[in-house]
This record gives C-alpha cells, structure tokens and sequence, in this order.
C-alpha cells in the first residue's frame, strides 16, 4: 500500500512538473530565443527577442496571475468561465508585439508566429465559451510548427512535448482525451495553415 502511495505521488508531482513547465508563456520564451538565436545576431536578437518575451510571455503571465489572485482561483483555472478576460488582455498583448515586431522588421516567422499566438487565442477564447479545450496542448502544438518550419527535421524533437503535455493534463484530471487532441491538432494545423499561407515553405 505504501509502495502505490509513493508511485502515486511521484507521478502526480512529475505530471505537475509537466505541465508547469510546458505552459504557453514558458514555451513562448523558449520558442522565440531558438527561432531568433538561428536567425539574428547580435542587437537584432537582443531587440526582437525582448519585445517577443514581453508580449507572448511576461505580460500574458501578469495578466493570468492577476487575474488568478483577484478571483482567487486555482493556477490552472479549471473552469472555462475563468478563461474569457484573461484571455481578451492577452490577445491584445500578442496584437501589440505583432505590430512592434513588424516595426522593427524582425523576421518574418517571429512576427508570424506573434500572429498565430493572437489568432490562435482568439480561436481558443470562442471556443473556451462553450468548452474546454486544453490551452497547454494549443501552447505546445502551435509553436511546434514553427519550429518544425525553421529547424526542419530538427525540429520534430519537439514533437516529444505533445504526448507528455498530453499525459499530464489527463493524469491531473484537467481535461478529457478529446480537449487535448482538439488543442494539439487545432494548435498545430492553425499555425501550420497561417505560416503557409503568410510566408509559404
């Protein structure tokens, strides 16, 4: 019985772990330090990877913990209700970042992939009305594109995060099988669809 508790807990912990470090903004940082380190040198990666990090992760993390704080709800926000004005803000976080990247001429696939974190959001906020579709299968999926579009081959090690965001989100009881293939395959087919369709391969 101890033995089970222990494999329990250690499971639990490692899903947690999981998921906190596979959220959106973590994954955003990642994402855009890669994608403009391979691209830019010197001041012009200092200068789009702030405004990246700025407006697809600082500024979304403060606005979801404030909201967090001031509603006194759980990190995850498990109810979609929860989701709606967080979710307005940080749409308008990506927007401004797509507008500044676009500014500063950063390359293309920076300023798209801003763009598909604002498109993406707002599908995900009309679809958060009525369901719960798992945000941290969106965050992985949809950068993975990108990546998959800079790195080629390469990237597709990314592709490891998708089943353990998968397993983790259903361990910890926080969404269906169907919520997270829905934000996986709707993450990844929007960003593909949208780098295509702005850039092109």
């Amino acid at each position: 019985m101890q033995r089970w508790s222990n494999n329990f807990k250690s499971k639990t912990s490692l899903a947690r772990i999981i998921s906190t470090f596979t959220n959106a903004p973590l994954v955003a940082i990642l994402v855009f330090i890669l994608i403009n380190y391979h691209l830019l040198k010197g001041y012009e990666f200092v200068a789009v990877t702030f405004i990246s990090i700025i407006f697809a992760a600082l500024i979304p993390s403060i606005i979801a913990f404030l909201w967090i704080k001031n509603q006194n709800i759980e990190i995850d926000m498990p109810r979609k209700e929860d989701r709606f004005y967080p979710l307005l803000w940080i749409i308008l976080s990506y927007l401004i970042g797509v507008v500044l990247l676009y500014v500063i001429s950063a390359p293309s696939i920076a300023t798209v992939l801003m763009f598909c974190y604002f498109s993406n959001t707002i599908v995900v906020l009309l679809i958060s009305l009525f369901w719960k579709i798992s945000i941290h299968a969106v965050g992985v999926a949809g950068p993975l594109a990108a990546l998959i579009y800079v790195f080629g081959y390469t990237g597709l090690i990314f592709t490891l995060l998708v089943p353990l965001v998968i397993w983790s989100r259903l361990y910890l009881k926080r969404h269906t099988l169907y919520q997270v293939i829905a934000g996986a395959s709707l993450g990844f087919t929007l960003t593909a669809m949208q780098i295509y369709l702005l850039i092109g391969f």
